[in-house]
């Protein structure tokens, strides 16, 4: 998520003072992700080059890291328009590349800065011939560029081949593509209250505009943990789709709720805040302390028990009311917030995936007893992850059936609504307000 967002002004300003040590931690972070297949938040997580810039300028790192990796099919074509013929690069000398790119044609930074220290950059990493190719490349870009940028089919190039074929197979052309051009747009901050009742104050606060699910959603930018209320526990960052499955639940004042695979925990501390007894469950013991963190910070503690294990297999000692699963998957409905998505996951991996979502449905709905509800979700667009999960386990389940969800439950926000009852949330919807993560959201009971 780009919380850190510098402006224009700042933009130059890093690009005159401090631009190299922002350029080598932007091309060591493309690294992580391209060559090394690490999840971009934990590349900044644990990059010590990242880490130890001045605020403005990691700012600008994840603005120039997060952008290269959205646009980069785009990227791409534009560095091989630029060239006179083929021309053999290794993948960091083509990173450089990309990073001069971003700057002159999607980020607001001079052209001759832009240039200057891609060309250093290059020098920097042992590349002293290749110092003329870098420089006579982006030279081209910033004379070219922008005619042929405005001449690229966008959300074709920026879209990995098989997954815009399953986009198309599930929502035919049109959606397909307005699904891939929604993902270049940057997601804005959602904000979660603990207290329902300070809605009005926080939105006041932050100029926020509150969504009809009671998400609060704040344009501008800055460092989400130096924002008031943060530190005292008041809110937290969680996209508006991802803040509607724990909701379905009704009244769970009192209740005990099993919320599986809960790690980093955003529904898990809805449910608390609601009220609820929560077991929250995850097999990785890491992403767990992230949760406990965040419950310290908003004063839950006591209301949630963390345990560590596989929901695959795990059943409590008596059978439950409620049930939460938000099932391990692609995370490609939350490319505008990942962009790094994109480059790390395959075909291969949806396939893995639905066999494990599968297991999981099973072993939560058998978790249930009678009249108990399950809420099962992931933030997927691909219907083999969603829909198609439901319906194959609707006919060979016969105690299961659909609970439908309303548009009053939602505050009016029915266009996500299928003709089932489930949700179906794509990228573009809520457009006006800046649009939402992709999420499907279904729940189910025990007859």
């Amino acid at each position: 998520m780009n919380s850190e967002n510098p402006t224009p002004a700042e933009n130059e300003e890093l690009s005159v003072t401090d631009g190299m040590a922002a350029r080598k931690a932007s091309l060591a972070l493309l690294e992580d992700v391209l060559q090394r297949k690490q999840a971009l938040d934990h590349a900044l997580a644990n990059q010590e080059a990242f880490k130890a810039l001045p605020q403005r300028d990691r700012a600008f790192v994840r603005m120039l890291v997060t952008t290269c990796l959205r646009r980069m099919g785009q990227i791409d074509d534009l560095i091989e328009r630029a060239l006179d013929r083929e021309t053999p690069r290794n993948l960091t000398l083509q990173n450089i590349l990309r990073i001069g790119v971003t700057q002159i044609l999607f980020m607001e930074v001079a052209d001759h800065a832009a240039v200057d220290t891609s060309v250093r950059l290059a020098e920097e990493q042992g590349m002293d011939r290749q110092k003329a190719f870098v420089n006579g490349v982006l030279r081209t870009i910033t004379r070219e560029g922008v005619g042929w940028k405005h001449k690229q089919d966008e959300t074709r190039l920026n879209t990995p081949e098989w997954l815009l074929k399953l986009w198309i197979e599930d929502y035919e052309l049109r959606t397909a593509a307005e699904i891939a051009k929604a993902n270049l747009s940057e997601a804005p901050l959602d904000i979660t209250v603990r207290d329902p009742e300070s809605r009005n104050f926080w939105s006041s606060n932050f100029k926020a505009t509150q969504m009809t699910t009671g998400t609060l959603r704040k344009t501008s930018g800055g460092a989400v943990s130096e924002l008031q209320g943060f530190d005292e526990g008041h809110w937290w960052v969680q996209d508006a789709a991802a803040a509607i499955p724990a909701k379905l639940f009704g009244d769970v004042q009192g209740e005990h709720v099993y919320d599986l695979c809960a790690a980093p925990g955003g529904k898990t501390l809805q449910l608390a805040a609601m009220g609820a007894k929560v077991t929250a469950l995850d097999r990785s013991a890491s992403r767990l302390k992230r949760l406990t963190a965040n419950l310290e910070r908003m004063k839950l503690t006591d209301n949630v028990e963390i345990i560590t294990a596989d929901a695959g297999s795990w059943r409590p000692k008596e059978p439950a009311g409620y049930v939460l699963l938000d099932a391990p998957c692609s995370a490609t409905g939350t490319l505008r917030r990942h962009p790094d998505v994109a480059h790390l996951k395959s075909a291969t991996d949806v396939s893995r995936l639905q066999n494990l979502q599968a297991e999981l449905l099973k072993n939560a709905f058998d978790m249930l007893m009678p009249g108990g509800v399950l809420v099962y979700c992931t933030c997927s667009l691909q219907k083999v992850e969603g829909e198609q999960q439901i319906e194959a386990f609707l006919k060979t389940e016969l105690t299961a059936e659909r609970l439908p969800i309303t548009a009053k439950e939602l505050g009016g926000f029915d266009e996500a609504l299928t003709d089932d009852g489930d949700l179906r949330i794509l990228p573009f919807h809520q457009a006006a307000l800046g649009g939402m993560d992709g999420f499907y959201i279904a729940r189910l009971t025990k007859v």
